[in-house]
């Protein structure tokens, strides 16, 4: 099956375009990986169970570490909810609550 990767909404993609451009060259790299070769052939170090429904890309740069927090969905598609810079060595709860509220959306 073919899979599709994609931002929840407007503000997702707005956090994506705030980040530095190499790490976002990085998070499209990491995209063409899983349309091309599907999520199940994609791993560490590129993505990472993160808790319950929701996984993360993972990402660096220059100016740091960022995080891409989505969910796969039905029809092989995943879902982009949080685009952020890691600031501290764990993934801060307040970005997974948030990511957990942003998935009601779908």
């Amino acid at each position: 099956m073919k899979w599709s990767v994609e931002f929840l909404n407007d503000q997702v993609e707005g956090e994506f375009l705030d980040l530095p451009k190499d790490m976002q060259a990085r998070f499209v790299r990491i995209s063409e990986l899983i349309e091309a070769y599907g999520l199940e052939h994609v791993g560490m170090p590129h993505v990472r169970h993160l808790d319950g429904k929701l996984w993360e890309m993972r990402a660096k740069g220059k100016a740091g570490i960022s995080r891409g927090i989505y969910v796969a969905v039905a029809g092989s598609r995943v879902v982009i909810l949080r685009i952020f810079v890691k600031k501290t060595q764990k993934t801060p709860r307040s970005e997974i609550r948030l990511a957990l509220e942003r998935l009601k959306e779908i």
